[in-house]
């Protein structure tokens, strides 16, 4: 299902396989173990420390497992709700996060991408792809809030729900969804590992951190369930640290 690999400050999470990493129960339930661990791991260490998500094959994800294989898309919002925490897990994470996206993510692989802090993303194949206008199912409400918080032009937010458009690298990157392109999967993972290799060496405080990213996207987080604090326990927190 997945891997986790730690080198040095960084942890790498591999999607492992040749398959389209469909996000069904049991695949979900391994990247929440991963991610759980890698927050465990991190605890311990001390300040510094950053995940790198990426993919082996040709998918990064290609979104819930409905369908031929996988569960009858008459059951599909039991994946949807299994998918929640996963959000929850990555945007609340105590470390900056980086998606090597080194192949197609469509829907929920596509929401997945979006829950990491950057997007690295290969120019020689794949695609972002929100499918659900053109397979007519309803967006989640979860997944409305982390669109809107992570694409901010209302062209791109447009083009991207309500029009179902398929965005290589370049495109994406032009829309401000992802932050780097590199030619191949190869590099792209490798560049991810560098990133993420600079973030941990700022050695931040993974609670302040993932603090501040959550007051950044105070929608996004409520919606996956995540309570920010309120402003009498950031006071306290910030007194505390003086």
């Amino acid at each position: 299902m997945c891997t986790l690999e730690q080198r040095g400050r960084v942890f790498v999470l591999t999607l492992t396989g040749d398959g389209e990493h469909r996000l069904g129960h049991s695949l979900i339930g391994s990247i929440r173990a991963a991610v759980s661990s890698v927050a465990a791991a991190a605890a311990a260490a001390g300040p510094g420390a950053a995940l790198v998500t990426v993919a082996e094959g040709r998918f990064f994800s290609n979104g819930l497992d409905i369908g031929p294989g996988g569960i009858p898309p008459s059951r599909v919002g039991e994946l949807v709700v299994a998918l929640r925490p996963l959000a929850a897990d990555l945007l609340a994470l105590p470390m900056p996060t980086v998606a090597a996206v080194t192949g197609h993510a469509s829907a929920g692989g596509f929401l997945l991408t979006l829950c990491h802090d950057y997007r690295l993303m290969r120019a020689d194949r794949g695609v972002l792809y929100m499918s659900e206008i053109d397979i007519g199912l309803p967006l989640p409400p979860y997944f409305v809030a982390i669109l809107r918080a992570k694409i901010t032009a209302a062209h791109a937010l447009r083009d991207v729900t309500l029009r179902g458009r398929k965005l290589k690298a370049a495109e994406a990157k032009e829309m401000g969804i992802v932050d780097v392109v590199c030619p191949t999967a190869a590099e792209t993972a490798a560049e991810a590992v560098k990133l993420a290799e600079q973030l941990a060496a700022r050695k931040w405080n993974g609670n302040v951190y993932s603090s501040i990213r959550i007051s950044m996207f105070p929608e996004a987080c409520r919606s996956v369930g995540i309570v920010e604090e309120s402003d009498e326990e950031k006071r306290n927190h910030f007194a505390s640290k003086l």
